[in-house]
């Protein structure tokens, strides 16, 4: 029996129908553009304004609770992004709409100003909303017949988001630190124009996939024997309601207060000020909410959501410190870490660079080179617009190795440490893949936790790396060994865990309970966003008060406790998941 889109797989790169690469070059220039400002968001807000290349010299925890709200609401905006994409627009038309305002938002901060900046912020996550949850809609729309195939696709994919992540934290970060920080995140908006112009360009390859929905057609739900349908009651409703604007008005008021001195709750309740009043009643009211709707499903359901619920529990903990990469880990690098290198140093560093600038561009640019192949008849501009993005990237390269070369020492960008997590992830990712497929693979309990324990002992590294850092100092001279460890460990961690969420999900809950444990997911790592912030944005205070060696233990002994703990439930995470692997 044929599927609906066998034909996509008569014209294949390496082995895939030439429609997921198209994806796969869209999601690069996306998140090309993405890491690209990301790194630089908060080394701007915090660098001099008296210096060769000013920023606006906020103090770092006013820059922090703005990193924080913005990364938190990342993962807030695609809940809603993806229900309109489903209902009204379709996931293709979803993501020339996300690229198109997020062009906007990158645009907006090249011109530094206030209003600008907090412009874009809101079109990245206005933007973001449409595109984050539509394009792995369309590979598993477009695999919904090849079902071996699929894991594979996503691979494929996954390599792209990183290849993305690497280029967009190395260039952006070049340019920016060289020549002035609208040139960063100018750069990292042509590259997500080129990117919506190429998906663009390239819609008949899809053949239907991804179109607008119809909305005539109705969606049979197939209730288990035994089981029961948990529609939302008017009390649900409530509770969504208010906890969800309690927690939105509390995340704009955070960097409010802080930045522009404007304080949404000013009142206390017993003794409580207003502002922790209204984020604690809106995590009350939503566990009651959550804890409510798991008790009307059956027990075999209800068991598997439990333990769903208790896996977000703990991923706050780990993406509360691993993104401290964007924020405080980007501090550490600017201020405290010795990045000037000479003589021999200097030279071998420039030719690891300079090998894992060019191997990765080489074999992507193949990639461009195979597709070309399988669809200029079809797509012809739309291989064009990738051509020229590629010859960008090229002579960005080039004038940044050309500047390496002509330099007797040179000094390493802060936002080059950042790279370091797309590379081990490329590294080691197929390693941690065979892990996984061999009779040793642990289970989902033991991952979390060798995941949270390698996260600490990154920080660990850098606890003890710092302690020769004076109490209260603002700068340092630290060897850099101590950071690149720490990014080795956090990424170890990150493939022991990261990749876990959204596969045992779709493996515990029943589809039609999908969409609402996504958005309890998609909560937990806004939650851990919004504590990133807010614990790296005390970097100071804690400095001050104790040492820098302090300030990195918390994200030592936090993730490594929350490690050994859901280790410790491991047997009842077995028994509420029912056989589930």
């Amino acid at each position: 029996m044929s599927g609906k889109f066998d034909h996509l797989f008569k014209s294949t790169v390496l082995g895939h129908p030439s429609g997921l690469f198209v994806l796969f070059f869209t999601e690069m220039w996306e998140r090309f553009s993405f890491y690209g400002m990301r790194i630089l968001l908060v080394l701007f807000l915090t660098a001099p304004f008296v210096s060769d290349n000013p920023g606006w010299e906020w103090p770092r925890e006013n820059a922090m609770a703005l990193f924080g709200t913005y990364a938190s609401l990342l993962y807030l905006t695609p809940i809603i992004g993806g229900y309109i994409a489903d209902k009204f627009t379709g996931y293709r038309l979803a993501v020339v709409i996300g690229a198109l305002i997020m062009t906007l938002g990158h645009a907006c901060m090249a011109i530094e100003t206030p209003l600008f900046v907090y412009l874009g912020l809101i079109f990245m996550v206005v933007g973001t909303g449409f595109f984050k949850p539509t394009m792995t809609s369309m590979i598993s729309e477009m695999y919904q017949d090849h079902e071996d195939k699929k894991d594979g696709a996503y691979t494929v994919f996954y390599m792209g988001v990183n290849a993305g992540a690497f280029f967009g934290i190395m260039l952006c970060g070049y340019l920016a630190e060289t020549y002035g920080w609208s040139w960063g995140f100018g750069l990292a908006g042509i590259f997500m124009l080129l990117g919506m112009l190429q998906f663009w360009l390239a819609a008949d390859i899809f053949d239907g996939i991804g179109d607008k929905p119809n909305t005539q057609a109705t969606k049979e739900i197939i209730v288990p024997e035994g089981d029961k349908l948990n529609p939302f009651t008017l009390i649900d409703k409530i509770l969504m309601s208010v906890s969800g604007l309690l927690g939105f008005t509390w995340l704009i008021n955070d960097p409010l207060s802080k930045i522009g001195n404007i304080n949404l709750f000013n009142f206390s309740i017993a003794s409580t000020d207003g502002s922790t009043f209204a984020i604690i009643t809106a995590l009350v009211l939503f566990i009651i909410l959550l804890v409510s709707r798991i008790l009307r499903y059956t027990p075999l359901v209800r068991d598997k959501m439990i333990a769903v619920a208790i896996f977000a529990f703990f991923t706050v903990f780990f993406w509360a410190a691993f993104e401290q990469a964007a924020g405080s880990l980007g501090i550490f690098a600017r201020d405290y870490t010795n990045r000037v290198l000479d003589g021999s140093a200097a030279t071998i560093f420039k030719i690891c660079d300079t090998i894992l600038t060019v191997t990765p561009l080489i074999i992507v640019t193949y990639v461009l080179y195979l597709l070309f192949k399988q669809t200029y008849k079809r797509i012809l501009l739309s291989n064009i617009i990738l051509a020229i993005a590629f010859i960008l990237v090229w002579i960005v390269v080039g004038v940044k190795l050309n500047a390496y070369f002509s330099s007797n020492s040179t000094e390493v960008a802060a936002s080059w440490f950042g790279i370091l997590n797309s590379f081990f992830i490329i590294a080691l990712a197929p390693l941690f893949s065979k892990w996984w497929e061999s009779k040793y693979n642990p289970s989902a309990a033991m991952k979390y936790c060798f995941g949270l324990v390698l996260l600490g002992l990154g920080f660990g590294f850098l606890a003890y790396g710092s302690k020769a850092i004076p109490q209260g100092a603002e700068s340092a001279s630290i060897s850099m060994v101590w950071l690149i460890m720490a990014y080795l460990f956090h990424t170890l961690g990150e493939l022991c865990l990261s990749p876990l969420g959204l596969s045992y999900i779709s493996k515990l809950v029943p589809s039609r309970m999908i969409a609402l444990m996504f958005g309890v997911w998609y909560l937990a790592i806004a939650i851990g966003n919004k504590l990133a912030g807010k614990i790296g944005g005390e970097i100071d205070k804690i400095t001050e008060h104790y040492d820098m060696a302090t300030f990195f233990l918390i994200f030592t002994i936090v993730p490594i406790a929350a490690g050994l703990l859901i280790a410790l439930l491991n047997p009842v995470l077995n028994r509420l998941m029912h056989g589930v692997k």
